[in-house]
């Protein structure tokens, strides 16, 4: 079954949802700690291994989605001046009123872009551990 790509998730909204989702993994996972008291089960530590390896993979894969992104949106800047130098006619946006309004975007783009993996990361584990049963 084929599946559909749906449409990125704004800036705003990703952060909204880790708001949301972050809290209640904490709390899982501390309870889950307060209950491994000192001598941890297997569980506790797979899920204490697993929290770190995410942490880290995440983070890594943030800033490489930043990175990729700020140097597509510099690209972006680069083509608008050079087409407002040669052909300044053709180009009635490439004003200086709409430079602004390219950074903002860029720089919404470029922290959506970072927060991606995060959010992706932080909902799964909401869901994963809501649905687990407590013991």
């Amino acid at each position: 079954m084929p599946t559909r790509r749906r449409k990125p998730k704004s800036f705003a909204v990703q952060t909204f949802e880790v708001g949301i989702a972050a809290p209640q993994v904490i709390a899982h996972r501390l309870a889950g700690m307060a209950r491994a008291n000192i001598a941890p089960s297997a569980l506790s530590t797979t899920e204490l291994h697993r929290m770190g390896a995410e942490k880290i993979a995440a983070i890594n894969e943030a800033w490489a989605a930043m990175v990729t992104q700020a140097i597509l949106e510099n690209q972006k800047f680069a083509l608008r001046f050079m087409q407002s130098l040669r052909w300044p006619w053709m180009c009635p946006t490439c004003t200086m009123k709409a430079v602004p309004r390219q950074l903002s975007r860029a720089a919404e783009s470029i922290l959506g872009k970072g927060m991606a993996p995060v959010h992706r990361r932080a909902v799964a584990n909401a869901r994963r551990l809501g649905r687990n049963k407590r013991k």
